[in-house]
């Protein structure tokens, strides 16, 4: 049997369900201009239509595809003109139920980003990064136990790399100019680290304080780019301050 459509303030609950099951009230716009959509959107319309950046508004409708509210297929929409296909995004269905579980990971994103912009940008970053400082700290304790021999640079931020590759950073050092730097090819925060670009701060914190412990000085780290920006990686600068030789 076929089921009543929802009526607006049914329907109006449902989306507001929806919002919090998935962590952000963006989402809750960007689901209603798809479904006002039946044609499909795109990430780069939606991105126009919400001033958001394109990583941004891909993201928030990858999460919506992920709960199988929203569906993508690759074609070309009617009325955009020629060129090559883009990803079309549409309601997988007009009707909306109830029946949302609880998907605790986002709750908990939803209440760090809350308390994260209760604090103000600077506050919030300086905390993030403290974190991250601490947390690497306590990793070059345990790769160098007991031990008071520091490392050279150059070993120290290719251990730092690898320790990160370790926790799901897929990070590799390397120079660039007359910087060097460690480059995150994935980002174990995953969608978080977009909404809430203030954690990428824990990264850059986490290269400080493992720097601090294997090399025994403290370091210049500055994130130099990252996924809430628009970089397809992550790139954390590191000051080269290893001491000059004696004598030279």
């Amino acid at each position: 049997m076929d089921r009543p459509p929802l009526s607006p303030t049914d329907f109006a609950s449902a989306v507001s369900a929806i919002t919090s099951a998935f962590g952000d009230p963006t989402r809750r716009e960007i689901y209603l201009y798809v479904h006002e959509n039946p044609d499909g959107v795109t990430a780069a319309e939606v991105a126009e239509r919400f001033d958001l950046h394109p990583n941004v508004a891909r993201h928030h409708l990858d999460k919506l595809v992920a709960g199988a509210y929203v569906e993508v297929a690759l074609e070309r929409p009617a009325g955009r003109g020629a060129g090559r296909p883009s990803k079309v995004y549409r309601v997988a269905t007009p009707e909306i139920t109830l029946d949302l579980p609880l998907r605790h990971a986002d709750v908990l994103v939803e209440l760090l980003g809350r308390a994260l912009a209760e604090l103000g940008h600077e506050r919030a970053e300086a905390l993030a990064e403290d974190v991250g400082v601490d947390y690497g700290r306590a990793l070059a304790a345990s790769m160098s136990p007991g031990s008071d021999t520091h490392r050279s640079f150059q070993a120290a931020l290719h251990a730092v790399a690898d320790a990160l590759t370790a926790h799901g950073f897929a990070a590799h050092a390397e120079r660039h100019g007359d910087q060097l730097r460690i480059v995150s090819e994935h980002c174990p925060f995953g969608g978080a680290a977009i909404e809430h670009p203030v954690i990428c701060a824990v990264d850059r914190g986490m290269v400080r304080g493992m720097l601090a412990g294997l090399y025994g000085h403290e370091l210049v780290t500055e994130t130099a780019l990252s996924l809430p920006t628009g970089g397809e990686r992550c790139v954390t600068s590191v000051q080269d301050v290893e001491p000059a030789a004696p004598g030279t």
